[in-house]
């Protein structure tokens, strides 16, 4: 069925985009997915979300722009590559890696855009096409324009700059990487306590748990508020095994509760060192290069890894009874985010964007930004107040967009091209004939990359037309929504939101969407390692896109927490669909009336109808989209189903002398309640609904249809408890004396549902 009615929207080109509608623009600015590994759960589950917005905000009559974007850029895509085909990046021809890389990316894409599809996604297009609403893919040409377009501006606004500063450098992707993409992952490590000898006598015992840097040491600190050490101000401390002399001076970084209360300060061992040593002004020594391996700076240990370095030292240091004792101590180690090995802090030529300057302001308009939930504005903030170095955007690898510099290499000018296509300097010649400031004719194109953030923060200005139609661009930006994952908070949407204000000085959205993680039945985060990760395309073949759609609102609101997936609820949730058919099924007996005929019972039914779509509205309109599925479950299952359709189940067939105007009136109800019930549930699970509408009230794709209204007399409101406690303690008697619910039984009818009391005869054989 679900493949049916997807070819149908296809074959219909129900969602695409039109920038001509005279309706309200709703953007939508869809997380790229990196396609290099299939669409795991997370992504399923919140593209799902993404896709109950877009089709609530068209039925509340929105043009919605709503297109799928496919991640190809940056490392990701050349770690598989070297994996797959035994190369590395060192030693194989830029042109032909590139291929290479493209080659895997081209088999993948089909993948991820297969489960998305099964999902019933309405995005616009799933064609690529540089139009509104197209398809597009971050290594595409065009997109690349646009990365280096906006580069070209920020240039032009002085805001570029290039230099040499000690930055995050992972040795295993052989390239910087900015603070954003550097995460902290705690274990158990050896706490070493090393003596240092004092100068004029004595010594010290400074616990280290990078004893591979004593060659970098510059400096010993202490905190001043430690008594221990107040008399070490000024003395001098010889660093062991190299012999060179450091100064010992207070410091409130010192910790006295950790270690010795002792620390030593080189170059670079975390980021508190390098703020340190740039405070004291003393220039650094660097031991590990960008190979991770230790220089001619570490003596007897160059060349060796850092992993061999700190052995061999550790080892050394016990030989000359240098060492006192090693314990297990909890450390916080940084590491590179995509390959998870620690980083190292060295020195390189980089191009850097300016931030630093900016946080007063950027912090001033996130305020004009609306967050769901409203407590996840804290991960922005807290990132922006953080942020102590500007973004290093270049990257010393391949497969991403290319600066688009050049550099004279008579007189060192940079030259920038003007914006309007993409351009190759590694491969091509700059857009000129000689250097504007010598005149001469030499040059050398630019060899880095992007960061690949630089590329995904323009997401917004691509989706809304910036290279092609910039008068709807002008008129619709900011975009109306972000979704995203809080766990790059602090990249994409840190990075949109500083190019945002950099370019326009303006936010990038109107409200963002944050969401928290789907993880395993325990709690733990899904992975390969753990064995752990649940297929979407395996749920999808054996219970249907809508059974895992239904779970997904079922479950739970993941902005407020994580989701624990569970296979006993995907199956409740399942069960639900099969008793939202058994429904439609008995409905679509009966004939759709022409008149609106209506009893009580009717009046009873469009109260609570109307009082749900107007909840239902209030909630989707704040995003809480998982409260309003589950009102719409149990409005359909235990109000609708359970109460209204068997109190005018006899009516409904005639039974008893009922007259038409009666009968009529339960098939008013009936098909009332039903038509509504589909439209509210729409949002959620778009195929079972679609069918279900075109099967019993026409062709016309559901999603054609509007938002429902409905204004009913609240006259019966106050009685719907005691209505259902009547009904259940019925049905709880005849269960306890073992007999059918057709059997007769006698009972008296509360006053108050005096109005209904002949459907509850009926309903109960009541005698």
């Amino acid at each position: 069925m679900e493949e049916t009615v997807f070819k149908l929207w296809s074959d219909e080109d129900l969602y695409r985009f039109d920038p001509n509608s005279s309706k309200p623009t709703y953007s939508i600015d869809t997380p790229p997915p990196y396609i290099n590994t299939p669409v795991h759960i997370g992504q399923a589950y919140t593209y799902t979300w993404m896709d109950a917005i877009a089709r609530y905000k068209r039925m509340r009559g929105f043009n919605v722009l709503f297109p799928i974007g496919l991640d190809r850029n940056g490392l990701p895509i050349e770690v598989q590559a070297e994996k797959e085909f035994g190369i590395s990046i060192k030693d194989t021809p830029r042109e032909e890696f590139i291929r290479k890389a493209r080659t895997l990316l081209d088999r993948y894409e089909g993948i991820s855009l297969s489960t998305f599809k099964k999902l019933g996604l309405s995005v616009n297009n799933w064609q690529k096409s540089y139009t509104l609403g197209g398809a597009y893919e971050t290594d595409d040409p065009e997109y690349r324009r646009l990365t280096q377009e906006t580069f070209i501006k920020l240039f032009e606004k002085g805001l570029v700059y290039e230099g040499e500063k000690t930055t995050n450098y992972c040795p295993v992707c052989h390239t910087t990487i900015s603070d954003a993409e550097v995460e902290y992952q705690e274990h158990i490590g050896n706490l070493n306590y090393i003596r240092f000898p004092l100068i004029d006598g004595g010594e010290i015992i400074i616990a280290s748990t990078r004893p591979e840097l004593l060659s970098a040491c510059k400096v010993i600190i202490f905190n001043p508020q430690d008594t221990r050490y107040q008399g070490l101000s000024g003395r001098e401390a010889r660093v062991p095994l190299f012999n060179n002399t450091v100064p010992i001076i207070p410091h409130s970084y010192a910790k006295s509760d950790f270690g010795t209360g002792l620390v030593m300060i080189c170059s670079y061992g975390d980021y508190s060192d390098v703020r340190i040593l740039r405070e004291l002004n003393i220039p650094p020594t660097y031991v590990i290069d960008q190979d991770g391996r230790m220089t001619d700076k570490a003596g007897p240990y160059a060349g060796l890894l850092v992993t061999e370095a700190r052995k061999k030292i550790v080892e050394d240091l016990q030989a000359k009874g240098l060492l006192v004792k090693v314990e297990k101590a909890l450390h916080r180690e940084p590491i590179c985010w995509r390959s998870k090995n620690p980083i190292e802090f060295i020195p390189t030529r980089e191009i850097y964007l300016k931030q630093v300057g900016f946080k007063d302001d950027l912090l001033r308009i996130t305020d004009h930004m609306k967050f769901h939930a409203p407590q996840s504005k804290s991960l922005l903030t807290n990132w922006i107040n953080s942020v102590s170095i500007d973004w290093v955007l270049s990257r010393r690898r391949y497969y991403g967009t290319e600066i688009p510099l050049w550099y004279c290499l008579d007189c060192g000018t940079t030259i920038v091209p003007p914006p309007g296509r993409y351009y190759q300097p590694w491969r091509e010649d700059p857009p000129l004939k000689e250097c504007p400031s010598c005149k001469g004719s030499h040059f050398k194109g630019e060899e880095r990359i992007f960061d690949t953030w630089f590329d995904s923060s323009s997401s917004q200005q691509y989706i809304l037309g910036y290279l092609w139609n910039k008068k709807f661009f002008t008129e619709n930006y900011p975009c109306t929504l972000r979704p995203q994952g809080k766990e790059i908070v602090r990249s994409w949407l840190y990075f949109t939101l500083l190019k945002s204000f950099l370019l326009f000085n303006a936010p990038p959205f109107k409200d963002v969407w944050i969401h928290m993680h789907v993880v395993d039945e325990r709690g733990e985060k899904m992975s390969k390692s753990i064995g752990n990760i649940i297929d979407p395309q395996y749920i999808i073949r054996k219970h249907g896109a809508e059974a895992f759609r239904s779970w997904v609102f079922f479950e739970g609101d993941i902005t407020e927490g994580d989701i624990r997936y569970s296979p006993a609820k995907l199956e409740g949730a399942r069960k639900f669909l099969t008793k939202l058919w058994n429904i439609a099924r008995f409905i679509s007996s009966f004939p759709i009336p022409e008149t609106k005929e209506v009893t009580p019972t009717e009046e009873w039914l469009f109260g609570e109808l109307a009082n749900m779509i107007a909840r239902s509205r209030e909630d989707m309109d704040n995003y809480l989209f998982s409260k309003a599925a589950n009102s719409i479950k149990y409005f359909t299952w235990n109000i609708f189903a359970d109460h209204y359709v068997e109190m005018v189940k006899a009516r409904a067939y005639g039974d008893g002398g009922i007259n038409k105007e009666q009968r009529e009136a339960a098939w008013n109800g009936l098909h009332a309640g039903l038509r509504h019930t589909l439209l509210l549930l729409s949002p959620y699970i778009p195929f079972i609904t679609d069918f279900l509408w075109r099967a019993i009230y026409g062709n016309k794709s559901i999603h054609t249809e509007s938002f429902p209204e409905l204004h009913a007399t609240q006259k019966y409101s106050d009685i719907t408890s005691k209505l259902i406690n009547f009904n259940s303690t019925i049905w709880n008697q005849k269960k306890k004396l073992g007999v059918s619910l057709r059997e007769q039984i006698k009972v008296s009818i509360p006053t108050e549902l005096s109005p209904f009391e002949a459907d509850l005869r009926r309903m109960h054989n009541i005698v």
